[in-house]
């Protein structure tokens, strides 16, 4: 009997604890940023996960560790669905938003978001014209 009061409280007290972080992160509002992943140079390397953030004058992509990138006069110029290869490391779902950006040289980047924030991506980037 004492063995289901305890696990009683034990799931009350726990109960307590999720209910006031979640009120927190609530309260705190939604993240700043659009969440991606992005590898540097476009096609090589691995795929770090970051935000990417608007910038007055530019704007800028923070990896979860590690320097941020600005970029700045940045367009993008395509827009693909991963392969199955990338879709191991990144989520199939996304969608991959190769980029060019001042002092990127020929490499440029390349931006993996869900296509849910495609648009405000566009915002931050523009699409270089086909013509």
């Amino acid at each position: 009997m004492i063995e289901f009061v305890v696990g009683a409280l034990g799931a009350a007290v726990a109960g307590w604890l999720l209910r006031r972080k979640h009120l927190r992160r609530v309260a705190a509002g939604p993240a700043a940023g659009i969440p991606c992943m992005a590898r540097q140079p476009a096609g090589q390397g691995r795929w770090r996960s970051g935000r990417v953030y608007a910038d007055p004058g530019a704007a800028r992509w923070e990896p979860g560790r590690g320097e941020p990138v600005l970029l700045t006069g940045g367009r993008a110029t395509g827009v693909r669905a991963p392969s199955v290869k990338e879709g191991i490391s990144i989520n199939p779902g996304s969608r991959i938003v190769t980029s060019t950006y001042e002092g990127a040289g020929a490499g440029g980047i390349e931006i993996a978001v869900m296509p849910l924030d495609l648009r405000e991506l566009f915002d931050l980037l523009p699409e270089v014209d086909p013509a």
